[in-house]
């Protein structure tokens, strides 16, 4: 074999090589949907939480605006208020005034006596 014939064989054999592994390499993760899709909490506003099924995770961006007593708030944003639920470990010893931007991620959590009532049992509180 010559040098031009081994040059040129180098060349197919790599070429064959780059093919195999781009076929075998699957495609990022991203582009494939998510199996665990319900783990993770989506961004709504509170007239749209209001309407959501029981357990449903959620996160919200608003204010508390008073408290109502037995670890019970009244959560607002931009769309409306609801009843929010926070453990009182979960505000970390920081006080809290009502123009203090909040995010809060938990689940919903739906009553239905005596009548239908939705509220958010809080997760985790982001200042």
């Amino acid at each position: 074999m010559n040098k031009f014939t081994k040059v040129i064989l180098a060349a197919g054999f790599t070429a064959v090589s780059a093919v195999a592994i781009a076929n075998t390499v699957k495609a990022p993760a991203a582009a494939e949907p998510a199996v665990n899709h319900t783990a993770f909490a989506k961004a709504v506003t509170v007239k749209q939480a209001l309407s959501l099924k029981d357990d449903t995770k959620v996160e919200l961006k608003g204010n508390v605006v008073k408290a109502l007593g037995d670890e019970k708030y009244q959560f607002r944003d931009s769309t409306g208020t609801m009843t929010v639920e926070i453990d009182d470990k979960l505000w970390h010893g920081k006080k809290v005034a009502a123009k203090t931007p909040l995010t809060i991620n938990g689940e919903i959590d739906v009553d239905y006596k005596p009548a239908k009532h939705v509220s958010v049992d809080v997760d985790s509180v982001k200042f």
